[in-house]
């Protein structure tokens, strides 16, 4: 017999809404129900996707005994408690990231997840992205060589975004440049120096008391020679939309392009100089998935007002990473294993940010990662 459907609430229907038709057509899940405070998007959304379980009250959603798991996309101050809220609930939790904003909400969702033997999992789009996929396989067969050096940045400029988005410090949603590094890495940050540079408007620096417009760190990895430089800005910075890793080797190089759609650049050590360099387009990784959803790695507008999420809209479709995102948790649930990246490596990527912010604002003093992380 197969296993029973994993009945999936998909919290927060903005970004939220571009997984609903993924949960639907997964083999193994169904998007059960959905939870939005706004009552007339819950419906436009409910009636759309002919979901009839709808909550405006999260603990209401809670407290359903058919809820398996949801699939948090909520503003990003929510994140911690609504997840901690969700394992003492008995659900497993998915989570789009970053894990949370303070160190201590990270360490109690990672207390949660061993007490409790639930799931958790960050939704992290990079390393599911077909150019990420890609350099990773390429390391993985050999071809790039010892890694000596990696870097990654996430440049966007946030001006207009609601609520609690201006003057947001940069490190504190960095997951987007760190995760990536990180998991080519394959091992936890240990520590990491962080340099503050440039000042965004004052109107801005008010409400976080954060005044860089750009963050740029290093991290040093654990029980390993390789260290990473990632750079990351949100306001006053002149830049478009870019979430890029650079793998340096010492056989071969893969770097993201400087505009958005254009090839990436592999180089080849001990050539000619002027054959080093290549341009390489990364492969699309969809055959990897169900077939039922492998077309949401190039399809994923699903906004009933013709108007996709502002992140998708920037991200240029998070390099095709939803339907690998939706796989793997709903696979580490079926297959009862951790997912990646499991609670602690997800608390390592997050607590890079902040760690990072805190030495920024001490002028670029090295900050240990929590021992809870390693």
């Amino acid at each position: 017999m197969p296993p029973k459907k994993l009945n999936i609430a998909v919290v927060g229907l903005g970004f939220g809404a571009e997984f609903i038709p993924i949960w639907q057509r997964h083999p193994h899940t169904t998007c059960y129900a959905i939870c939005q405070r706004d009552p007339k998007k819950l419906k436009t959304i409910g009636d759309a996707f002919d979901i009839d379980v709808r909550y405006a009250d999260y603990q209401e959603l809670l407290k359903d005994p058919k809820i398996d798991a949801v699939h948090i996309n909520s503003p990003i101050p929510d994140h911690g408690w609504m997840s901690i809220e969700a394992l003492k609930a008995g659900k497993h939790v998915a989570c789009t990231v970053p894990m949370a904003t303070s160190i201590e909400d990270c360490k109690k969702i990672c207390e949660l997840v061993k007490k409790t033997g639930l799931k958790y999992m960050m939704m992290e789009t990079v390393v599911y992205a077909r150019e990420f996929l890609f350099m990773k396989e390429q390391y993985e067969k050999g071809k790039l060589g010892k890694l000596q050096f990696l870097q990654s940045s996430h440049q966007q400029d946030m001006d207009g975004w609601p609520n609690y988005w201006p003057g947001l410090p940069p490190m504190w949603y960095a997951t987007h440049c760190v995760g990536p590094v990180a998991a080519l890495a394959g091992t936890p940050a240990e520590y990491v120096s962080c340099f503050g540079s440039g000042t965004i408007r004052p109107e801005l620096i008010k409400h976080y008391g954060s005044p860089f417009a750009v963050e740029t760190a290093h991290v040093k990895f654990k029980d390993s020679d390789l260290s990473a430089r990632v750079i990351r800005s949100l306001f006053d910075t002149a830049r478009q939309y870019r979430e890029s890793i650079d793998v340096y080797g010492d056989k071969a190089t893969i770097e993201w392009p400087l505009i958005e759609h254009e090839p990436l650049v592999m180089h080849t050590a001990k050539l000619p100089e002027h054959k080093i360099p290549k341009l390489v387009k990364a492969p699309d990784y969809a055959k990897r998935l169900p077939k039922s959803i492998r077309d949401f790695t190039t399809q994923g507008v699903y906004d009933l007002s013709k108007k996709t999420h502002l992140s998708f809209t920037q991200g240029s479709g998070h390099g095709g990473s939803h339907p690998h995102l939706a796989h793997e948790f709903a696979m580490a649930l079926v297959e009862d294993r951790a997912p990646f990246p499991n609670a602690k490596q997800s608390a390592n990527w997050t607590c890079v940010g902040l760690c990072a912010h805190e030495s920024a604002m001490a002028g670029g003093k090295i900050v240990k990662l929590p021992a809870f992380t390693l």
